[in-house]
């Protein structure tokens, strides 16, 4: 029993603010219907982004909407409040918010009190000052930026076949993606994929005519499925005419011309940062303690170190490993780690508010799963490593039995099926980033956006 009413605040909902709530929501059942406890999301978007599916949903093997999960629908039992956390102060336990209604009353930030609170913001993408990164390139973590990028690929296409500029042809058909982690080594494998296959139609543009180059840092690419596996990963690549440069740097992308630290130089309409990320800005706006990465201290049961009442998971979190050797080993900062102590967190709630001991969070790291297109992948699973199409499989498997709800398996498994009987589609819906440009222009007005402004190139 909960001996007094409890508000729980969930600050996010990527994974772990979307599975703490739901596992709240089942292990409070009895107490939220008595009313003794009450859960509020607070999430800047009203869905969570499954992010394993957005290489798929750019190359057009899985439709959008089923990458994402709504999550009034999902938190039935939650007040889901669609706005933004900018500052946290756990010694009154207040939260201060801005929502869709607070802009349009012109009114100031709103505050919240709790009584427990689930700060999990996720992580925004990692930037460095650039020349030019700013206005020419996109990122590749939410549904909006991988749709994004599948409609200015295919343009960028559409441009290559009725130009007669040889400069402009080239600098379409250059595709520049910085970082060989997951993100961009996944969502260039898919959109190559899908490009050389959408040439059948264009009867101009051949798979030879477009570069696509992955530019990385570090001297491997894919470190998550381990070294024999990135090197496979490489000759795949370099295999399919991709040009993989490793210990080598952007340096700018000024002008639309991305020019590397190893001298050579590619104008180009489309760069792609998937360089890393970084904490939430908000943890930095709270009285919590931070490490030097700029993530919350945590404990193994998931709570904030030395604060009552807090408590964190996922990107935003230090969560010590107990099942590492070497001592002060943190968890990855990945998927399968958030899920999990998403579990874990809202089971130690509930312990918490009825004065029960809590659990520590142990998981050994199972492996990781890679696509690299159709049929094409690699993994490392339990110290088995699998390459091609049986590693395809294994990545399709293991994300279908982890994308939320018996509904979005379903759906996913059917687009699957039905894309295996079928051509892929290659139709680029670019309008639909802004849907009343051509209003405007029939009304006599002049379009709020000017293409030529656009970062993708996208018309």
């Amino acid at each position: 029993m909960v001996k007094e009413r409890a508000r729980i605040l969930v600050v996010g909902g990527g994974y772990v603010g979307m599975y703490t709530a739901l596992r709240l929501q089942r292990r409070l059942k009895q107490e939220l219907r008595r009313g003794d406890v009450d859960i509020t999301v607070v999430t800047p978007d009203p869905y969570m982004t499954y992010q394993p599916f957005l290489p798929e949903a750019a190359a057009g093997s899985i439709s959008p909407r089923h990458v994402v999960v709504p999550l009034r629908r999902v938190l039935d039992h939650c007040h889901v409040v669609v706005g933004e956390v900018v500052a946290v102060d756990h010694t009154t336990r207040t939260a201060t918010l801005t929502t869709l209604a607070t802009e349009e009353e012109g009114r100031g930030a709103e505050h919240l009190a709790y009584d427990e609170l689930v700060l999990a913001p996720g992580s925004i993408a990692r930037t460095l000052p650039i020349p030019g990164l700013a206005e020419h390139a996109v990122g590749f973590k939410t549904v909006e930026e991988a749709i994004g990028l599948r409609n200015h690929v295919l343009e960028q296409m559409d441009i290559a076949s009725s130009t007669r500029d040889p400069a402009i042809r080239d600098a379409a058909l250059t595709f520049v993606f910085v970082g060989g982690g997951y993100a961009g080594v996944e969502a260039l494998a898919e959109l190559e994929d899908m490009a050389r296959y959408a040439t059948r139609y264009y009867h101009n543009v051949r798979p030879e005519d477009m570069k696509w180059i992955l530019v990385e840092a570090a001297d491997r690419i894919l470190p998550e499925v381990g070294a024999e596996m990135g090197r496979y990963t490489l000759t795949e690549l370099r295999r399919r005419n991709i040009q993989v440069l490793l210990e080598t740097r952007l340096e700018s992308c000024v002008d639309r011309i991305a020019v590397l630290s190893d001298g050579q130089r590619f104008p180009t309409r489309t760069v792609v940062w998937t360089a890393g990320v970084k904490p939430h800005p908000v943890l930095a706006a709270t009285d919590l303690p931070l490490d030097g990465r700029g993530r919350l201290r945590c404990t193994a049961q998931l709570t904030v170190d030395g604060v009552e009442h807090a408590w964190s998971a996922g990107d935003a979190a230090a969560v010590p490993d107990v099942t590492a050797q070497e001592p002060g080993t943190q968890t990855a900062p990945n998927a399968q780690h958030a899920v999990r102590q998403a579990r874990v967190l809202g089971d130690n709630i509930a312990h918490a508010l009825r004065g029960e001991p809590l659990d520590t969070y142990a998981h050994s790291y199972a492996g990781a799963v890679a696509s690299l297109g159709l049929h094409k992948g690699v993994a490392q699973v339990y110290g088995r490593k699998l390459k091609g199409y049986p590693a395809w499989f294994m990545h399709r498997v293991y994300h279908l039995s982890r994308v939320p709800t018996f509904n979005r398996k379903a759906r996913v498994l059917a687009e699957w099926t039905l894309s295996g009987l079928f051509k892929r589609e290659i139709v680029s819906l670019g309008s639909l980033e802004h849907p009343r440009a051509e209003f405007e222009l029939a009304a006599g007005g002049k379009p709020h956006h000017n293409p030529s402004d656009d970062p993708k190139g996208s018309s």
